[in-house]
Order: C-alpha cells, then sequence, then structure tokens
C-alpha cells in the first residue's frame, strides 16, 4: 500500500522496543519488580479471590521475590542482562499485584528509589483503575515530571458483564474515572487487554481495542487469556465451563485489533507469558515467537498495519 507507515522492527505495528530505542537511543528493558501488595478484590475490600484468571503471584509470575530489598530484585535481573548487553538501560516495572494500593508516601519513597537505580531511564507502574484517587495521582504526576512513567491499568475487558464474570470489581465507568484522574495530569497509561475471556465473542473483543484506541492512551498491552492451575478459571476450564481460544483465531482478533488501534498509540505486548508449570491450556501459547510470527506474517498476507481502520 502507498500509505502505509514505515514502523521499525520490520513490523507493521509500533512496538514497544522500537519506541524505547528511538526515544534513549539504546536498548531498554523493564526489569519485574514485587513489593508484596495485595488487591482489593483478594482481601475483602471490594470482594475475594480475585480475578477468575489472576495466579497466586498477582500477576507477577515472573517478578522477583517480596521478601528481599528492590534493590536486590533489580540487581539480579540486571545481572543477567548485562552480561549480553553491557550498555543497555533500564525501567524498573513494578509488576506484582495493585501498586498503588498502599500508603501514599510509601510508595512514593519506593518508585522514587527505584527511579534513581543504576542506568534506570524511567518507571512503570502496575496497578488499578479504581486504586487510583486525586492523592495517588498527584503523587504519580510528581514522579512523572522528573522520569518517564507509565502507569498499566488492567482493563482487560470494558464489558461489564464480563467484568462481573471475571470478579474484577470494578465497572467500565470506575475505570475511566480512574484513567481521568491520571489523563488529566498528563501521566502515560498503559491499557491491559485481555482475548479470550469467558463470554466474549470476536466483535466484543474488537470493540473493546476500538474504545481502548479512542481513550488517547500511550500504550496498549494485549493479551492472550492463559488458563493456569490453582485459579478459579482453571476450575471453570476442567468443568467445561470456559474454554481456550485457538492459536489461528487468536492471530486473527489480534490482527484485527492492531487495524484499529490509531498508528501513535505503542504496542508493548501482542500476546503474553504463562508461566509453563502451571500452565493448563491453551499450550501452542508457551511458543510465543511462533505466535508473534504468525502476527506479522497474517498482517503481510491481508497487506495492512495498525491504524489502517482506525477512527480516531
Amino acid at each position: 500500500m502507498a500509505d502505509r507507515p514505515i514502523f521499525d522492527d520490520n513490523k507493521r505495528y509500533l512496538t514497544y522496543s522500537s519506541y524505547l530505542k528511538r526515544r534513549f537511543g539504546k536498548k531498554v528493558f523493564k526489569v519485574p519488580l514485587n513489593i508484596g501488595l495485595g488487591c482489593p478484590n483478594r482481601d475483602g475490600t471490594k470482594g475475594t479471590g480475585g480475578c477468575i484468571f489472576c495466579s497466586h503471584k498477582l500477576s507477577g509470575d515472573f517478578a522477583g521475590d517480596p521478601g528481599e530489598d528492590i534493590r536486590k530484585q533489580f540487581d539480579e535481573v540486571r545481572a543477567v542482562l548485562h552480561k549480553k548487553w553491557e550498555d543497555a538501560l533500564y525501567i524498573p516495572y513494578f509488576q506484582a499485584g495493585t501498586n498503588t494500593y498502599g500508603d501514599t508516601e510509601l510508595l512514593r519513597s519506593l518508585f522514587e528509589r527505584a527511579a534513581g537505580f543504576e542506568n534506570a531511564v524511567g518507571l512503570s507502574v502496575a496497578t488499578r483503575a479504581d486504586c487510583i484517587d486525586g492523592e495517588k495521582a498527584d503523587m504519580l504526576a510528581s514522579l512523572a515530571e522528573r522520569t518517564y512513567l507509565t502507569v498499566e491499568l488492567g482493563l482487560q475487558s470494558i464489558h461489564d458483564r464480563t467484568a462481573a464474570l471475571c470478579n474484577r470489581c470494578h465497572t467500565y465507568e470506575e475505570f475511566l474515572h480512574g484513567f481521568g484522574l491520571l489523563k488529566e495530569r498528563g501521566i502515560n497509561v498503559c491499557v491491559h487487554m485481555i482475548n479470550g475471556l469467558p463470554g466474549e465473542d470476536r466483535e466484543m473483543m474488537l470493540s473493546t481495542a476500538e474504545a481502548v484506541g479512542a481513550l488517547g492512551v500511550h500504550s496498549v498491552k494485549i493479551h492472550l487469556l492463559h488458563i493456569l492451575e490453582g485459579t478459579v478459571l482453571g476450575e471453570m476450564y476442567r468443568r467445561g465451563e470456559a474454554s481456550a481460544m485457538e492459536m489461528d483465531d487468536y492471530i486473527s482478533v489480534v490482527c484485527d485489533q492492531i487495524e484499529r488501534l490509531p498508528r501513535d498509540i505503542i504496542i508493548q505486548r501482542v500476546t503474553g507469558d504463562g508461566a509453563a508449570k502451571e500452565l493448563i491450556a491453551p499450550l501452542w501459547s508457551i511458543k510465543k515467537f511462533c505466535v508473534m510470527n504468525g502476527i506479522d506474517k497474517e498482517l503481510r498476507r491481508r497487506d495492512t498495519y495498525q491504524g489502517i481502520y482506525a477512527r480516531f
């Protein structure tokens, strides 16, 4: 196509790695951290049990040991990466749990400390939109003035019926409120979406992507629903109450979503990692690079690219 935009990494969408390399001039890695925070839909504040797909590690399966100091967690990961990329830069990533669900000043001190680690060029903070209030948003805004900050919000789906089934314990309207507090302060927001949630069809997944695209977000993560041992979803799957997507269907939906996301939105992920030892289904997802290559091939086959059908 004559008007096809030029993306780096031989891709037809704007990857996170290419964005970071353009911004900082070299390879940048996110280093997952775990400060042992909980979640309001686990401790009874809003619900119990957590989201049906969430592991006992609170989506921090690859983060560090919360019993260790964050500096030690950071150094352990950085030491491994440094062997291959001696001059790499890093973004400390508060990944596990709900990282604005705690005392504001304590969180501020942890975030500021991590932002000052050697070769750290930014900060990522994963949380829930219903755990953002004015005080937390102001604290994050002050951080964003001094470093490249991204706040990651686990939306997963705009459909409240799905949210209720998944025990998310907050509505899309509540998500928009928390998102708005960040957006009005100029804070970069990355929104997580999950394809394959129980009860959702293709059109529902596409409408989530289109709605997120219309919000003017900084970036998105597109995840595949992983069915893990020790989760409510795992029990549902074994009872025949939930199913796993087939790889071809997943690739097709992701390509549809990429086509509908505006060109300037960074796509941090097009699939996710499920802990192999705990993964029940879909087993094909273990071969992550096969999935990523499948997405690239399908976009080439269609001769389409990110934003070709975007309405915003």
